[in-house]
């Protein structure tokens, strides 16, 4: 697995000139534009810390999300030579698209806390979370994985319509904005219902461990729910793809 790994992410980039830094570019390019439209051009309620710091804590786990599960959607396609071979163990391949994205994610947490650091904010017994945290988004988006890698091969759609749910959830998440931004109460109904995407849990557990200062266990009832679903979409999402595994191999 782990050498499948690091050749799938190795070979994504080969044949440019700049390699695995393309890898790197266009995350930080995006966070310049979402920094410089939402911290310098429009201004919201001010942060306990500079708004890039609070901004970096939300992108960082998104990315990663976004990556891993657009990734290891198209798994079994990318490596459908080896899910035709019947001694291959074909399970293992939504598990290595996702720890390559990995690779990237590990990169930008170091980024992340550097850049705390040029700010005078150096890190403390809380950025031990981050391997928390960091862990919560490996298994929600392993579990959503195997759901996913198994229907689009039999609805070849659904990798498009992922996108289209991403790019609305990066705005459904509170990444750029929070709810003092938008005038909402955390106790409002709106508030409530936008806490249910599991990524609120995340992006709100890295801004609590550099930024806030508060334990995961401070709040047990989203701890709950985050992991509660998460072993649900998990038990679901191998089923299924035991159930279909059979079929992948005549379809593609």
């Amino acid at each position: 697995i782990w050498t499948l790994a690091k050749n799938d992410f190795r070979t994504k980039y080969a044949g440019s000139y700049l390699g695995i830094i393309w890898a790197f570019v266009q995350p930080v390019v995006t966070v310049m534009v979402y920094w410089f439209v939402f911290g310098v051009v429009r201004q919201g309620a001010p942060k306990a810390v500079p708004f890039v710091l609070w901004l970096v804590c939300g992108l960082v786990p998104w990315f990663f999300f976004q990556e891993a599960l657009v990734q290891s959607t198209n798994a079994l396609i990318e490596y459908s030579y080896l899910v035709k071979k019947v001694v291959f163990k074909i399970s293992i391949l939504p598990l290595i698209k996702v720890i390559a994205s990995l690779f990237v994610h590990i990169f930008f947490v170091a980024f992340t806390l550097v850049l705390f650091c040029c700010y005078g904010y150096f890190p403390d017994l809380y950025v031990i979370q981050l391997l928390y945290y960091s862990f919560c988004a490996f298994a929600l988006v392993l579990s959503m994985a195997y759901i996913t890698s198994a229907v689009v091969v039999f609805f070849r759609d659904l990798t498009h319509l992922i996108t289209i749910l991403l790019q609305i959830g990066i705005w459904m998440t509170p990444i750029m904005w929070d709810f003092t931004d938008m005038g909402i109460s955390e106790s409002a109904l709106a508030a409530r219902i936008l806490k249910l995407n599991p990524m609120y849990y995340i992006v709100s557990g890295y801004r609590n461990a550099l930024i806030d200062k508060q334990w995961f266990w401070e709040h047990p009832g989203m701890t709950l729910y985050f992991w509660a679903l998460t072993v649900i979409l998990f038990v679901f999402g191998t089923r299924l793809f035991q159930k279909l595994k059979v079929h992948f191999a005549d379809v593609l």
